[in-house]
């Protein structure tokens, strides 16, 4: 007999404290504590990692290479999983041929829908994939835009080759590439480029052969490229979208981009463009919105011959689950690089809620990230569902409204790093609004609404702003108060702000979740440049070199090369990682770790949670950046943790901490209480109110109602998103946002009821 609850025996993963759990399966189960009470550890680290590393095992070794690789996490036992499907926050990236049609698969319908009943015929749906040579543009090879190469910007005549006439970075003067058209024989060096006769310009720029090249000391041959065709090959045949954003700005300043001429940014052959179905294109339903495309293809159900029927009933499941869950404002040709972490979990889900498959277990984190309650209520039908089509949903959330929807509630704490880990309320929905924890408490708790806005110092005008969905917007951001720019997904808040208000104003301080950094050796004691005092403190107090005190340099253990880990390749077996049997997990030589501070070695302090810390340092300068760390709520991080395992909430705090002591600026924030329990909201807004007391202007993208209701100046706008919003629909302080009919409002409405009658 099948059971009926997933058993987690003895779970130790990170901070978990040999945590024991029942979790019902055929259920929604969500998993809810302050951040760092090891929510993610139990969930994602233990029960999804082991789901996965238990169906790799049903593998040959030889497939296993080609699958990610799971370690077994810390844990007695787990009995009763499923196989999970992990919709997680990690953008989607991919390159420029990757698109929201193609990652949701609906492209593939509309190219079946085309091959089958589309005039004049054209052939297969391949023939209507522009990543198919035989649907691809032949101009552009499917990138529906030409990038050539500008050699009035590459090219300095004025010099010769010796004096550094080609002017990108890679052909510099001494390098490889450029040594071999100097040692060619067939160029005079020192002779300026603009005195070349046409036929030596000729041979520079596409001339071939071979070419005896003096190069560290021998001489060697080497194929000759003309230096239009060797750029060309080497850069602008790479996809841009792939890309690092160094390499991006280096070929961008040496090239012209534009529309491919001969599809006009179609991607598709001719003959793919030239067929129609119904009177659209296929570059017609490509480039509409998710909500225009669903009223489209109902038009077409009822026109289109027999055989195109079930493609496009299928076409309008599937596009109609994308609106459902808020992405009506996408297009499917949207590249998959631009979207945000939120919109890449979401389109996640769209992929799966087609699929017949039944008692899987779906893994959520956070999926109201970037979701304004006016969206969180179709988020939730997604996930009954899922649960309803057979599956267990596994939700990690801080989010109210998606809480309230959960069958079970799984509540970790009691609060962060070493002083949680521990399951400390396991029940219903309405048992957990009674229970003395932090999150019971919470849930009946919200922030009133400010009565008492502060007065604006001046103002910072955004003129006539038309970018993307943007109507031309003209609107004042007040400056030395806290305006809160608000309205749902796709309405236009990331370009006002992100992209515009930045772009017009770039001396203001932008505090994002993207990554502090991706290193192992990177960690929020050299983030926030606490790691140089606290090298130089231990060099003074013990009289030697304070390089000794690096892990990365002269203190490292030279077993493990400082990393505390080894990495043991175990040929078409699962990699194996194991602490350091040298230094066993602490990174440094046995000599460094010798010499002591106030009673503790440099791995010793490295342990230390900031708080601990804040309490174990005595210097100033020290106490003063714990001191921010502590106060954004990273109180539970430790010193030496590698900043690789922070959450994106988490790294925006720390950006924020490392930024607090600033004044006179102007503060940009993008969703700061992403990854937030409610119980810290009013801590963050005690922040922001810091700064803005010290004569700052603060900005933040946000949907959460506490901070909405808390601001001096709300910048709303819709009323819906696409080409449906990019308006300002209210400007003005939180008591006149009452007054006024929006989907902000109308939230603001219903929170102020609801907890005026709890």
């Amino acid at each position: 007999m099948l059971s009926d609850h997933i058993e987690i025996t003895g779970a130790r993963e990170n901070n978990l404290k040999d945590v024991t759990v029942r979790i019902p399966k055929r259920q929604i189960t969500v998993f809810t504590g302050v951040s760092g009470s090891g929510k993610s550890s139990l969930v994602f680290d233990t029960i999804a990692a082991e789901a996965q590393r238990q169906l790799n095992e049903t593998f040959t070794a030889f497939a296993r290479n080609f699958l990610p690789s799971y370690g077994q996490p810390d844990v007695d036992s787990i009995d009763n999983l499923s196989a999970a499907i992990i919709v997680d926050q990690k953008r989607l990236g991919g390159s420029s041929r990757s698109t929201v049609g193609t990652i949701t698969d609906i492209n593939p319908l509309i190219r079946l829908l085309f091959s089958r009943v589309g005039q004049p015929y054209v052939g297969y749906s391949n023939a209507f994939s522009f990543n198919d040579p035989q649907g691809m543009c032949p101009e552009c090879e499917g990138l529906g835009r030409v990038t050539t190469l500008d050699l009035d910007k590459l090219l300095d005549r004025s010099k010769s080759l010796n004096e550094g006439a080609v002017l990108h970075p890679d052909f510099a003067v001494g390098g490889w590439y450029l040594s071999t058209y100097l040692m060619s024989g067939w160029f005079d060096g020192d002779k300026p480029l603009r005195d070349y006769t046409d036929e030596e310009m000729s041979v520079l720029l596409h001339g071939t052969g071979k070419v005896p090249v003096e190069w560290q000391g021998g001489k060697i041959n080497t194929t000759y490229e003309g230096l239009v065709d060797k750029f060309t090959r080497l850069y602008i045949k790479k996809d841009i979208g792939a890309m690092s954003e160094r390499n991006k700005a280096s070929l961008l300043r040496f090239v012209t981009a534009g529309t491919c001429p001969l599809c006009q940014g179609g991607r598709l052959s001719p003959a793919a463009l030239a067929a129609s179905v119904g009177g659209f294109h296929i570059t017609d339903l490509l480039a509409m919105e998710a909500s225009e495309l669903l009223a489209t293809l109902r038009e077409l159900a009822g026109t289109v011959p027999p055989a195109g029927g079930p493609i496009v009933a299928n076409l309008i499941d599937r596009v109609q689950n994308l609106v459902t869950i808020g992405l009506g404002y996408i297009r499917l040709d949207r590249e998959t690089t631009s979207l945000s972490g939120g919109e890449s979990q979401r389109i996640k889900m769209v992929r799966h809620l087609s699929s017949s498959l039944i008692d899987m277990m779906y893994v959520f984190d956070e999926p109201s990230i970037g979701l304004h309650a006016h969206d969180v209520r179709r988020l939730n039908e997604l996930l009954v569902k899922l649960r309803d089509k057979g599956n267990t949903v596994l939700v990690v959330e801080h989010d109210r409204d998606v809480i309230a929807v959960a069958d079970h509630v799984v509540d970790m704490g009691p609060k962060a790093g070493a002083h949680g880990g521990q399951v400390v309320f396991t029940g219903s929905f309405a048992e957990l609004t009674e229970a003395p924890t932090l999150t019971g408490r919470f849930m009946k708790h919200a922030l009133p609404l400010k009565q008492e806005a502060r007065t604006p110092t001046g103002a910072l005008t955004i003129r006539d702003a038309s970018r993307n969905n943007l109507k031309n917007v003209t609107v004042d951001i007040p400056t030395g108060v806290l305006t809160v720019v608000t309205g749902v997904a796709g309405s236009g808040k990331s370009t006002l702000i992100n992209e515009v208000f930045l772009g017009t104003f770039p001396d203001a301080i932008e505090i994002d979740q993207s990554a502090v950094g991706a290193s192992i050796r990177s960690n929020p004691a050299t983030y926030t440049g606490l790691m140089d005092d606290i090298r130089r403190l231990f060099a003074k107090a013990n009289g030697v070199n304070a390089g000794l005190f690096s892990f990365n340099s002269k203190g490292a253990c030279t077993n493990c090369q400082g990393l505390g880990v080894l990495y043991t390749d175990l040929g078409f077996m699962e990699g194996f990682k194991s602490p350091c049997d040298v230094c066993r997990g602490r990174r440094f030589s046995e000599e460094v770790l010798g010499y002591q501070l106030r009673g503790k070695s440099i791995a010793d302090v490295l342990e230390l949670t900031a708080a601990e810390a804040a309490e174990f340092f005595t210097e100033k300068k020290l106490r003063t950046i714990l001191s921010a760390v502590n106060d954004v709520g990273l109180d539970y991080l430790r010193l030496g943790q590698p900043l690789s395992t922070l959450s994106g909430g988490e790294c925006q705090r720390i950006k924020l901490a490392t930024e607090l002591h600033k004044t006179g600026t102007v503060y940009v924030m993008d969703e700061p209480t992403t990854g937030l329990h409610m119980s810290d909201i009013q801590h963050l807004l005690e922040i922001i109110d810091r700064l803005v007391n010290q004569g700052n202007s603060v900005v933040v993208i946000e949907h959460n109602l506490d901070v909405i209701k808390n601001a001096d100046w709300i910048v709303d706008l819709g009323p819906e998103g696409g080409t449906a919003g990019g308006e300002v629909l209210f400007t003005g302080p939180p008591a006149d946002l009452l007054k006024a009919d929006t989907y902000t409002a109308e939230a603001v409405r219903h929170d102020l009821a609801v907890f005026s009658r709890t």
